[in-house]
């Protein structure tokens, strides 16, 4: 067979050709050789403004309006101690893994040549920090330029026999930092900006300086810079190799991990089994990882069995023998107190349990001796590696027992301990020259290593938020604990908002391309029912009666993707925050302010670009035809829920759109009852709003939520339109489909909840399936107190698993049922304006119904698994930090106050209770602790769920059982947060 493979004699431009080969084995076992070709070009400018030979003989590239890209490099590039003539900066993947944070400094760290190998690499490695670098490349202040080294003749390095990978890409970037430094010296009349390569490879930079190339590891390049000083204290401590000691065998405390091959053959074989590990949220020392093989999660207790894991980290676990399984703790051990007044420099000492530990450990083992465990043991487990680490940036503050006196006053390098906000994150070593200014300040590090040797991980700081307790300080710490995207929109992403900006409106002609295949809706009688204040309005509703005594309603849903359009940059940027997140005093939009609250709301007496779904029904609420249309609509009047309300009540109201409220409202109590019957849960949380005080925005009090009939009625008709969109767009799209399912969570989450309610109440609770579960829950009732239903439906939501946006190729139908719902398929559709995967989802309806072509990255599975992936992490991180802030906001309304309330058990240790106080919507731990000045000795009845508390005050606490206690606001000490402190006063 002839070779396809260019020759330089046959074809003269061979030479600028390269040749990348792959070999891969196929599924049936055969090995796959696949050969690209790589174009090697000399018309790649460098993006310096000072190159007069780029800018008139290069190939420019241009923007999506065809205008030319300018050069982004400066033609005056800051200077520095060693390089006083200026500079340009080309880091390697090292700098960029290990330092992003410096790189995102607004003091330093301009004109950066981001290679595009080193480009590949980090997104290999790093999805976050590749993220961030993009974000930097788009950045017009901080001019950062993406080269092309691999597409350029001069630049392009094939890989030599026997080289690594790692080596080829080492060399590739020395290759680019000569030639910038060759080509830019060709520059007339004016000194050409020294090219330094950044690295923290000590290989790399030696061979850098053999080759007379400038290379700086990245402390030594930050110590030439303006406060370069306080700069170093974000450099993580194990690339200053100064820092770095020899190890010998004897200092390890922690086991060593596995190899990489070693776990995947023991997982495959199922002698070992991977999965995320988590912390329980009462005790530091106890972890826990769920795994097919056991119907309930693996234990990991104590310090060496967590083996430097962290709550969130993907793990493998080697199960322990039988004689070892042991019950979960009913002790409450709080790293805080146990550890206190460590010193960090002391962190390499053979005492590898701290006397605190121990104690605790002792008394753990004591209550276990107490009483038989046989047939309670649940299996245990060690850390024997990581697969990937979750680690990210914390916010925290420096806990001041660890501060050397010394260190409050001079400006010399220290050891000192951050304590992080998440109870369920250790302690993190720090070492920084800027103690005196940082204690009593809320800041941000991130961990970097976690050795053997070291008891606690090691990180570096990365900046100071604010003093603690300061609103701004909370409230950016809160979203910075939970990755909401708060940075204003770029320019990129506001210059694809209309030009009109609020002039905008729905174009008069019906000509007009705006109007094409749209239905003229703006005759019927539509409103919509939010809550108090709601900007944003989503959505809208209607019914009318029909001739033959059916009913027409429909659902009308802002068309937000009419003004974004796949794969522009705000689309990108929609698709990266994922939601819209709703704080106590503030909200961070998904999408500028101009369409959220604006040109998509469908607010009132204005004419809107919708989506509408409308139904057929009859009185008994059964549909009888269906269909999708986009349209345009005049919305009569914007509700509020209570507006609603009252309207509907009042039966002096007999106009026509009270009237269609009024038969919305009959229709979707039968559709709530529908669902009921076919098994659909209804479940609790608690629900509070925090009143603000109208000038200052201060809290002021707390109200529980009431639940009105228009709440359940707008909520059926969002169901039912998303139900019905579901199947629309599963009809057509069956593999690439954006669905959302509820699991149905394994009967083992239930074991707890379903003894307790045995023990206590003498009830029963089935969970055979989502019907049988809400019958017995129906049937948890307690005459004397009305509360106890609903606290045992919140329990019960608590062993739920997840809800989960998903792509209809990855799983089989059967797993499409939302177990909650009690329905076979359903998606999220009505809520565009602060939802991406509604955004999605309205762009696969429009396809369905041939409105229009479907975009190329609505229908690529690869494209669609990644974006589900993004926001289901998104959409869970808006709901913890909406709870977080209500959770300060009550703390803060609470200041200075004491009130006493009811409460109710909802779980007990052996050194302390849980309360839930329905009034403001919050749990506490009340430890044996805050009863007497002394820690009074009690007894646990785990079999009965009593506590039993002796001494000068008696008390005898049960499961479920209602209390009275003293709420206050207090500080605690250990995260910096304010909240709440509850204090026994009573049993009932």
């Amino acid at each position: 067979m002839a070779s396809l493979k260019r020759s330089v004699e046959s074809d003269p431009l061979a030479a600028n050709i390269s040749n990348k080969i792959y070999v891969r084995s196929t599924k049936s076992g055969k090995v796959q050789k696949i050969v690209r070709e790589v174009y090697l070009r000399r018309d790649i400018p460098c993006s310096s403004k000072l190159c007069q030979e780029c800018q008139h003989q290069m190939l420019i590239p241009k923007d999506a309006l065809g205008k030319p890209i300018p050069f982004v490099l400066s033609d005056s590039p800051a200077g520095t101690k060693v390089f006083p003539q200026g500079h340009y900066l080309v880091p390697d993947t090292n700098a960029f893994l290990t330092a992003m944070d410096l790189f995102e400094q607004e003091s330093a760290f301009y004109d950066v040549i981001v290679l595009q190998i080193v480009l590949e690499e980090l997104r290999n490695r790093s999805l976050p920090l590749y993220n961030r670098l993009i974000s930097l490349t788009k950045s017009e202040d901080k001019r950062f330029y993406v080269f092309f080294n691999e597409f350029r003749l001069e630049t392009h390095v094939p890989r030599l026999e026997g080289e690594t990978v790692n080596d080829r890409n080492d060399r590739a970037v020395r290759r680019a930092v000569a030639w910038y430094g060759e080509h830019l010296a060709r520059i007339k009349g004016k000194d050409a900006p020294s090219i330094v390569m950044l690295s923290n490879d000590r290989d790399n930079l030696k061979k850098a300086k053999q080759e007379g190339i400038h290379a700086c590891s990245l402390a030594d390049y930050v110590r030439q810079l303006k406060d370069g000083e306080k700069l170093l204290d974000m450099i993580p401590e194990t690339q200053d190799r100064d820092q770095i000691k020899e190890k010998r065998p004897g200092d390890n405390l922690y086991p060593e991990y596995f190899s990489m091959s070693k776990m995947m053959t023991g997982v495959k074989s199922n002698l070992l089994h991977q999965g995320i590990f988590n912390v329980s949220p009462y005790n530091y020392l106890e972890g826990s990882i769920r795994v097919p093989a056991f119907p309930k999660a693996l234990l990991i207790l104590g310090r060496e069995n967590i083996n430097r894991a962290v709550d969130g980290d993907l793990v493998v676990v080697e199960v322990l023998p039988k004689d070892q399984w042991k019950e979960p703790s009913t002790q409450v051990i709080e790293e805080d107190a146990i550890t206190k007044n460590e010193n960090p420099d002391a962190e390499e000492s053979d005492d590898f349990v701290s006397e605190g530990e121990r104690k605790a450990l002792q008394e753990e083992v004591k209550r276990t001796h107490r009483k038989t465990t046989e047939g309670h043991a649940q299996p245990t487990a060690k850390v024997v590696g990581v697969i990937k680490r979750n680690w990210r940036q914390y916010v925290g503050h420096i806990d001041q027992s660890s501060v050397s006196q010394s260190a409050q006053q001079g400006r010399k390098q220290d050891n000192v301990f951050v304590i992080p906000m998440d109870k369920k994150i250790p302690k993190i070593r720090l070492r920084t020259r800027q103690v005196s200014e940082l204690l009593g300040k809320r800041i941000l590090v991130t961990i970097d290593a976690w050795d053997r040797s070291s008891r606690h991980p090691s990180g570096h700081f990365v900046r100071s938020l604010g003093e603690l307790e300061t609103k701004a300080a909370e409230t950016e710490a809160l979203l910075l604990e939970y990755d909401v995207q708060y940075r204003p929109f770029p320019k990129t992403v506001l210059d694809c908002l209309p030009k009109e900006g609020h002039d905008w409106r729905v174009p008069q002609s019906l000509e007009d391309p705006g109007w094409k295949d749209r239905q003229d809706l703006r005759d019927l009688l539509i409103c919509s029912i939010d809550p108090i204040g709601c900007q944003d309005i989503d959505d809208a509703l209607h019914s009318r009666p029909l001739p033959n005594g059916n009913f027409e309603v429909g659902v009308h849903i802002a068309d937000v993707s009419h003004f974004v359009k796949p794969g522009n940059a705000m689309d990108a940027e929609a698709s990266i925050r994922g939601t819209t997140v709703y704080l106590v005093d503030k909200r961070i939009d998904m999408l500028p302010m101009l369409l959220g609250t604006d040109l998509c709301s469908l607010k009132p007496y204005v004419e809107r670009y919708a989506f509408s779904v409308i139904w057929e029904m009859t009185s008994d609420a059964d549909i009888v035809d269906s269909r999708f249309a986009k349209s345009v609509i005049k919305s009569r009047e914007a509700f509020s829920y209570e507006q609603a309300q009252l309207r509907v009540d009042d039966s002096s109201q007999q106009d026509e759109l009270t009237t269609s409220i009024r038969t919305l409202l009959v229709l979707s109590k039968k559709l709530k009852q529908k669902r009921l019957d076919a098994g659909a849960l209804s479940l609790s949380s608690p629900e509070v709003k925090v009143q603000m005080e109208s000038e200052t925005s201060d809290p002021i009090d707390v109200k529980t939520k009431v639940h009105l009939d228009t709440m359940s009625l707008v909520e059926e008709f969002m169901l039912l339109a998303n139900t019905s969109v579901a199947r629309r767009i599963y009809e057509a799209f069956p593999q690439t489909a954006i669905l959302r399912r509820h699991g149905a969570p394994p009967k083992t989450n239930f074991d707890e909840l379903a003894n307790q309610l045995k023990v206590k109440r003498g009830l029963d609770l089935s969970v055979e399936s989502s019907r049988a579960l809400a019958d017995s829950l129906d049937r948890c009732v307690d005459e004397k107190e009305p509360f106890f239903n609903t606290l045992v439906r919140i329990m019960a939501t608590r062993c739920m698993m997840s809800a989960e946006y998903f792509c209809s190729g990855t799983q089989a139908y059967p797993e499409f049922r939302h177990y909650g719902l009690a329905s076979e398929i359903y998606t999220h559709f009505t809520s565009p304006i602060r939802r991406y995967a509604d955004l999605m989802a309205h762009r696969q309806l429009a396809a369905a119904i041939e409105y229009e072509a479907i975009h190329p990255s609505t229908r690529s599975r690869g494209k669609l698994e990644a974006v589900c992936k993004n926001i289901n992490v998104r959409h869970r991180n808006a709901q913890l930090a909406g709870r977080a802030s209500i959770a300060y906001y009550v703390g803060q309304a609470l200041r200075g106050k004491a009130t006493e309330e009811d409460g109710f058990v909802m779980k007990i240790f052996s050194n302390g209770f849980v309360v839930l106080v329905p009034r403001f919507g919050i749990e506490s731990l009340i430890r044996l602790r805050d009863l007497a000045e002394t820690e009074p000795q009690a007894e646990f009845d785990t079999e009965n769920y009593v506590l039993r508390v002796s001494g000068s005050r008696e008390v005898r606490v049960e499961l479920f059982q209602k209390v009275r206690v003293r709420v206050t606001d207090q500080k605690d000490e250990t995260t910096g947060k304010r909240g709440v402190r509850m204090e026994l006063v009573k049993t009932y």
